[in-house]
């Protein structure tokens, strides 16, 4: 939400289901339905959250701003509160019917079942018990999928950063905006916002905390462990990595225990008569409950802001923990931690590799070479593996359905005729681990510089090996200095005449004001007099040279798509760049979701996951500032810089290899032609051919170079087929057109 702005509808559905299923032998979590519980419990008890949260929106569209502030704040510490209580329940309540259990192994005949039915029913009367002297019926409900995912999404903190910004209050919007943005990290409106904040009088450093860092604390520590390794600080290392083990471990244990206590809805019944008998229906729900601590490995290990977990998480750790260990030197701690590694990967080489180096490097401390695994992980590993056994028998003899968040799973656990299916799913995981651990300097775009430059008066000014990168280059002499001037003439004349933009500040930061033009833009203003015919046909023939220059020198192994073409000028606002900070565009990856701390770059929305190939041509120098730099995957070790001039053309593939941003335009106004290709046909600039149709509709004709071929173009040599993987589409995740703001260079 934007400061000042109109406010938009947010979608906010409640769906409470005022039916509870009463199930009494193995639905020991249903309360006692209730229906009417009052916002504020007059009881003491804790009430509905989401009920809270509904009031809360429904008083900030009225403007109610109190209010608002008051129900928003009350309906998340009321679910921390009911989150908190349920873990609580579920520890006070594990021994409850443990002197039945022995009677399991002793009863003979049919009485054992009967002693399994008590222990159950103890555990339930107990957690009933717990949670009916602590929260509502109504509170003990399950919540709607769209309350939940409001909640996951840090949408109360998008209205309590408006809310109190209506109050004056303006440390605590400041905050609520920085917590709804480290789990939104693409929303420019927020980032916008946080930047004005921090310009405010009043305004802390505190304020840019993350209010719900408690629940995410394993990534602090990873991140933390992660700047120790690249600083070689390993004792801190060990000591971060060490933390985080045992916090992943907790967090995964917090949300096992919420899958046990909350309310759960009954599986619907999968018998083909719509009916199942009681054990049908109690193999279903303990399944059901299985799955949920299973899938707790997927929400521990998906970042705040992120749609993909990371695979491997725990391991992952592990690995790190047992070789900073050995380099701080502590190698019995290193043996231990690979120990505990080899549970999940017992047949890794590498693994075996180095537990064999510590070995001899051990020597005779006996009591050393004995070190056994952690317990803990021993544990996890082991309950995992029996619940996984559990899951894998529901799915092939029960129709029940399982995702298996794992890679380590061993094969044997699954069952013969389902392993194909589990091979191919597993591989698909495999693919997508080795997409984020490629080294930076490999492409598998299909792209590979050093072809020829088929324009004459074009220079390479600089390649791969001085731009420090991979599928990068800088030609000069695309353009000359007059056409240069026609173009700028062009983008005056177009925000003269409304270029849509109407002036407004930069979405990448707010000392900069931002105007631009497409080639449809500028082909209706030609039609209406605004402008020049021949300085549009100028804006579109200068693409196709782009297009021309680019396909050529990267040897495109397959048809290059004009994806979209933006001329961009941005303006330094005068009087608003001292103890300026920020750029004009922050580093970032054109086609996928740069992750500085992990060095991992994600191919899903709302990234431009199509485009294949990235262009800036340059109109002009008479500005301060505004050079393109690229950097590491760290998005802090700059490797290259590139000074805007008339007629230079930077190209480069617009995947993780090449992060990149722009410094702060400080003075003066910088142009310049902002191009992206696909090598997706459906994916091509629709924009672009209703010009050209225009056009044709008035009998004029246009430079057009036309779909390139693969087999090359007259008087070109055919480029050659890279001999990197041009496979990249394959295993793309959630790749489709995305719309919406442009992600200009």
């Amino acid at each position: 939400m934007a400061l000042f702005a109109n406010h938009n509808s947010v979608y906010v559905a409640l769906h409470i289901s005022l039916i509870h299923y009463l199930f009494s032998f193995f639905d020991f979590t249903s309360p006692v339905a209730g229906i009417g519980a009052s916002v504020g419990s007059a009881s003491g008890l804790i009430p509905s959250y989401d009920v809270l949260y509904y009031t809360g929106v429904r008083a900030y569209f009225s403007e109610e701003w109190e209010k608002a502030a008051e129900l928003l704040e009350k309906s998340m510490t009321t679910r921390e509160a009911l989150f908190r209580t349920r873990r609580q329940c579920h520890e006070e309540c594990l021994p409850a019917g443990h002197d039945r259990l022995p009677k399991l192994d002793t009863e003979k005949g049919n009485v054992w079942d009967l002693w399994a039915v008590d222990w159950v029913q103890r555990r339930a009367e107990c957690v009933r018990f717990c949670l009916g002297r602590a929260v509502t019926p109504a509170g003990q409900l399950p919540v709607s999928a769209d309350i939940e995912y409001e909640f996951s999404t840090r949408n109360p903190y998008n209205f309590l950063q408006v809310v109190y910004w209506n109050l004056g209050k303006v440390q605590k919007a400041a905050s609520a905006a920085h917590t709804f943005f480290v789990a939104n990290p693409s929303h420019l409106e927020m980032r916008n916002n946080i930047e004005k904040y921090r310009r405010m009088e009043g305004v802390t450093e505190d304020a840019f905390q993350d209010r719900e860092m408690e629940t995410e604390k394993h990534w602090a520590l990873y991140d933390s462990a992660l700047t120790s390794e690249a600083s070689s600080d390993w004792t801190h290392a060990v000591e971060k990595w060490r933390e985080c083990v045992n916090e992943t471990l907790r967090q995964t244990d917090e949300c096992r225990a919420q899958c046990e206590v909350a309310s759960q809805r009954l599986p619907e019944s999968r018998g083909e008569d719509g009916m199942d008998g009681v054990f049908e229906k109690a193999a279903a729900l303990s399944l059901s409950l299985l799955s949920c601590h299973q899938a707790c490995v997927t929400q521990v290990a998906t970042r705040p802001g992120r749609i993909s977990a990371q695979e491997d998480l725990l391991p992952t750790q592990l690995e790190h923990l047992h070789i900073a260990q050995f380099k701080a030197g502590d190698l019995g701690g290193a043996v231990r931690s690979l120990r505990s590694l080899l549970l999940f990967y017992p047949s890794d080489k590498d693994s075996l590799s180095n537990l064999e180096l510590y070995t001899e490097t051990l020597g005779g401390d006996t009591e050393a070479h004995g070190t056994k695994p952690s317990q803990e992980i021993a544990r996890y590993v082991s309950r995992s593996l029996q619940e996984k056994k559990l899951l894998y028998f529901g799915m092939e003899n029960l129709n029940f359905n399982f995702t298996d968040p794992d890679l380590w799973t061993p094969e044997k656990v699954v069952p013969e005729l389902l392993r194909d299916t589990w091979r191919a799913e597993k591989e698909v995981l495999n693919e997508k681990m080795k997409e984020g651990e490629k080294e930076v300097e490999m492409d598998d775009s299909g792209f590979y510089a050093g072809g020829p430059v088929p324009q004459v008066g074009v220079t390479i000014s600089m390649d791969d090996n001085s731009l420090n990168g991979t599928n990068r280059v800088m030609l000069d002499g695309v353009l000359d200095q007059k056409e240069c001037d026609t173009v700028l003439r062009l983008a005056t004349a177009a925000a003269s005449a409304g270029d849509g933009y109407r002036g407004r500040r930069s979405p990448h930061t707010p000392h900069e004001k931002f105007e631009g033009l497409t080639v449809l833009r500028a082909v209706k203003l030609a039609q209406d007099g605004m402008v020049n015919q021949s300085d549009a046909k100028l804006l579109h023939e200068m693409g196709e040279r782009v297009r021309t220059l680019l396909h050529s020198y990267f040897r495109s192994p397959s048809g290059l798509h004009f994806s979209d073409t933006h001329l961009v000028c941005r303006s330094a606002i005068t009087g608003d760049q001292e103890g300026r900070l920020d750029l004009s565009h922050p580093v970032h990856v054109d086609n996928c979701l740069l992750e500085p701390e992990t060095r991992q770059c994600w191919r899903e929305p709302p990234a431009f996951t199509h485009r294949d190939l990235s262009a800036v041509l340059y109109l002009n120098d008479d500005f301060d500032g505004g050079e393109l730099f690229f950097t590491d995957r760290d998005a802090k070790t700059v490797t290259a810089r590139v000074k805007p001039t008339c007629g230079r053309l930077v190209g480069f593939s617009s995947g993780p290899v090449n992060p990149h941003g722009v410094t702060a335009v400080t003075a003066g106004c910088r142009c310049a032609l902002a191009l992206w290709f696909t090598k997706e046909k459906q994916h091509r600039d629709m924009e672009r051919e209703e010009a050209e149709t225009l056009w044709a509709a008035d009998g004029q004709s246009v430079t057009k170079g036309g779909e390139v071929r693969e087999e090359g173009r007259e008087g070109t040599a055919a480029p050659a087929r890279s001999g990197r993987s041009g496979s990249q589409s394959s295993r793309s995740r959630g790749r489709g057109r995305v719309t919406g703001g442009k992600d200009e260079l």
